[in-house]
């Protein structure tokens, strides 16, 4: 009697545990390596054969020849990722925000959100193309570039909304970095 009900119990355990433990998991990641490949793999970036970064996961960037990140209360670690969980209302994130648009642009108005505010996972790779346009001419200058030619590389690295409604305009700013090493070398 008590095999009579164990038996069947057992077989759909493994029948289960085979769909749900082995079958699915294997068919999702197929179809995200047939239809998604460079994300599948991480987005992984190389240069001259070694992995420099991803493109799904923000890196800090600082000097002044390069675009800068939006801030990160985790410093751009994935091991890590979160906020800060402070509110809108909170005293001491006003004074974070006023604090790094005083920095930035020494109190001039308006600021793109993203360039005062961290992120919620502190990872995002991406930046407004206002941020960025925002860092143009230190860029530049820092780099002996003409400005209008690296505001022409940020508005070639920008990437449009999905179908052009989902989303909003973002520069990745790890490709824009590399596009603009690549820029001054073939300058230089």
């Amino acid at each position: 009697m008590l095999t009579k009900q164990i038996r069947p119990a057992l077989v759909l355990l493994l029948l289960l545990a085979g769909v749900t433990g082995l079958a699915y998991p294997l068919a999702v990641t197929g179809i995200a390596q047939a239809a998604f490949p460079a994300a599948a793999n991480g987005g992984l970036i190389e240069r001259d054969g070694t992995i420099i970064g991803s493109s799904l996961i923000g890196q800090t960037f600082t000097g002044e020849r390069y675009f800068h990140a939006r801030p990160s209360e985790v410093d751009h670690d994935a091991a890590g990722s979160g906020g800060s969980n402070l509110g809108a209302t909170s005293a001491t994130l006003a004074a974070d925000v006023a604090a790094r648009r005083d920095a930035l642009v020494q109190g001039q108005t308006p600021v793109p959100a993203d360039a005062v505010t961290a992120s919620g996972s502190g990872l995002d790779p991406h930046i407004s193309p206002a941020y960025a346009g925002l860092q143009v001419e230190r860029v530049a200058k820092a780099r002996g570039l003409d400005p209008q030619e690296v505001a022409g590389l940020v508005a070639n690295q920008t990437q449009q909304p999905l179908l052009g409604v989902f989303g909003e305009p973002a520069v990745n700013v790890l490709t824009l970095n590399l596009a603009l090493d690549a820029l001054e070398s073939d300058n230089g």
